[in-house]
């Protein structure tokens, strides 16, 4: 917005309008590789592409106007202002492989920002309001609490996972697990491939029967019951309502409540200590990097001496990277998520006294993850769309597709670290890694 003010008075009055399809050539360099039209009639792009973008209205072009980058193409998609044609909205992941590979965007000349600012005129220039599917950006959040406060990281988790139990359902399918799986084979099913994650964390853990875990951010429950079913007394404690309330129900129908309950609660919260292990499995995203010191003595402070903690969230290909999130994600999908290196996790773990054992990279597993969760999203779209609006879900198939991207390009990983309490300066452990991989 700033831009096109400054390079206003540059135009030259009696110059031609720009269609919108000649305004896009102008922000791209080489070809264009899919079909492109507007709503002004205007097209451009390879005509014999299987993908089409097609922009309906001008509230599509204001959003992507006053919001450059991936927010402004979300809103535009998210409202049903720019339609994706060729690839399903549940799963646009060819289309956005293809725009990633081989569409290039370019800085215009002053010139030429001028004539784009005369052709849209200032009222397609004026901000407007976003989609409902919109937090509110970083800044505004702060009449909800200090960053990673206990109201204001409530408020996020409530954004995000208390969209609808059903509507995840649908997308996670029986496992109700929403974090990486890991999958024996590639053919593996969804469920399959949970519940080997699940036996994956717990082998780590060297759970036995007897044995109390604390299972932090536990979502669903998944993990709390399948540690409560080989005779493990489980806390889970998760700040989602409706993940509460769907989890204790599931732990109430297999007749498990003598050994495991998922309280609706901060984790800071849990007053029970001497855990013989706990499990954080994609809680490390939602705390902030800043308060990882914090983090990882509080799971200290819960463990007895010998006991064991897995780590496993997703992570930066690199320690260097900025912590906040893009817009897309920060605005539609993790307000206020920050991610950072593995090896950023792993000092933290180390300086607060935790001896860590041993770390890997799953990425390859979050991408196979991904591309199931779209392929659900896909089969059930109607109910989705009947259950949550079609707003919604699309920004889960927009959100699930790119992220399948990231992990496949290293742009983001996925790592478990896992970590021992040390008892003096013994570990309790045998001398080489002991689980089934």
């Amino acid at each position: 917005m700033t831009l096109f003010r400054e390079n206003y008075k540059d135009y030259q009055v009696g110059s031609p309008k720009l269609t919108i399809a000649e305004i896009l050539e102008q922000f791209t360099e080489g070809d264009i590789p899919v079909r492109f039209s507007a709503y002004d009639g205007s097209v451009a792009g390879d005509p014999d592409s299987a993908y089409g973008l097609n922009l309906l209205t001008p509230r599509g072009t204001t959003y992507i106007a006053t919001a450059p980058g991936d927010l402004g193409m979300a809103r535009a998609y998210v409202s049903g202002d720019l339609e994706i044609v060729g690839a399903h909205p549940g799963d646009p992941y060819d289309v956005l492989r293809m725009l990633g590979d081989d569409l290039h965007f370019k800085r215009p000349s002053a010139r030429t920002l001028a004539a784009i600012t005369r052709s849209l005129g200032w009222e397609l220039l004026r901000p407007i309001a976003p989609p409902p599917q919109e937090s509110l950006p970083r800044w505004r959040r702060i009449a909800e609490g200090l960053r990673h406060s206990k109201t204001r990281d409530a408020d996020s988790i409530h954004h995000h996972y208390d969209v609808s139990n059903t509507f995840y359902e649908y997308v996670l399918g029986e496992s109700m697990t929403y974090t990486c799986a890991a999958y024996p084979t590639e053919d593996a099913t969804l469920e399959e491939a949970q519940e080997n994650k699940y036996r994956l964390v717990f082998e780590k853990l060297r759970l036995k029967e007897g044995d109390r875990l604390l299972d932090i951010g536990c979502g669903w429950g998944s993990m709390v019951r399948y540690a409560a079913r080989r005779g493990v007394r489980v806390i889970g404690a998760t700040l989602s309502a409706e993940q509460a309330e769907w989890a204790q129900r599931a732990i109430e129908a297999e007749g498990l409540g003598h050994l495991a309950e998922v309280r609706h609660s901060d984790y800071r919260d849990i007053a029970e200590t001497g855990f013989d292990a706990v499990s954080s499995i994609g809680l490390t995203e939602h705390i902030g990097v800043a308060n990882y010191p914090a983090y990882f003595g509080f799971i200290a402070s819960k463990l007895r001496p010998g006991g064991l903690v897995l780590n496993h969230c997703i992570t930066r290909p690199d320690n260097r990277s900025a912590a906040r999130a893009g817009g897309f994600i920060d605005r539609y999908v993790f307000p206020d998520g920050e991610l950072t290196g593995s090896g950023r996790i792993i000092t933290e773990m180390q300086d607060i006294g935790l001896e860590v054992r041993h770390e890997e990279n799953l990425r390859e597993h979050y991408a196979l993850t991904l591309r199931d969760w779209c392929r659900n999203l896909v089969d059930n779209w109607d109910a989705c769309v009947a259950e949550v609006g079609e707003g919604t879900a699309r920004v889960w198939g927009l959100y699930m597709a790119g992220s399948r991207l990231g992990f496949e390009r290293n742009v983001v990983q996925l790592h478990q670290v896992l970590a021992v309490k040390p008892d003096g300066n013994r570990s309790h452990l045998p001398l080489r890694p002991w689980w089934n991989g």
